[in-house]
């Protein structure tokens, strides 16, 4: 199952784990209020997965591909992991299954506090457009993962303050009716 915890408040290197002291760990019963929401499932068998199907018909997943991240796979490797680190939001959902390897997505909480959800092989997730967030990878420094859109892929991130985006309106609203 995933793990998820509050972060500390250290600037040191991203790729570490950051757990606050005392451990605050976070359960899929938090994410989900924070309209995170996760699947455990069998990356061995990703392309002949039934119930990978049944989650994007139901959630009208349509376009997919598969991005390698390290430095050997992917083009302008330290510019993109800046980039993916830095806070931003979308104004779609960001749907990511990890086929191999492992990283970290981190969110903001209600109080703006970052929670880190350490992503492995098998894990799905999916980030609500508007949730301010970041990605890195762990000290692992690779990962393998299908990325998941509804209709096209919009690739456009916005860095932090993004707050007059309708799709951030529309997350504190969701946020609003979940307290």
């Amino acid at each position: 199952m995933v793990e998820a915890w509050y972060m500390d408040e250290s600037a040191d290197d991203p790729r570490r784990p950051h757990r606050a002291e005392p451990s605050r760990p976070v359960g899929l019963e938090q994410l989900r209020q924070l309209g995170v929401l996760y699947w455990k499932l069998d990356a061995d068998k990703y392309e002949n997965d039934p119930e990978l199907e049944k989650i994007r018909k139901e959630r009208n997943y349509s376009w997919m591909d598969i991005i390698t991240i390290c430095k050997d796979k992917l083009p302008n490797y330290e510019e993109k992991m800046r980039m993916f680190y830095e806070e931003h939001l979308h104004l779609d959902d960001e749907v990511r299954y990890v086929l191999d390897g492992s990283g970290y997505f981190d969110v903001r909480d209600r109080e703006d506090k970052w929670i880190r959800i350490s992503m492995e092989k098998g894990d799905l997730i999916t980030l609500p457009a508007g949730i301010y967030h970041r990605f890195t990878l762990d000290e692992k420094n690779y990962v393998k993962a299908m990325r998941l859109f509804v209709g096209d892929p919009v690739w456009t991130a916005y860095t932090r303050p993004a707050d007059h985006f309708e799709a951030r309106g529309r997350y504190v609203a969701f946020l609003a009716q979940t307290a």
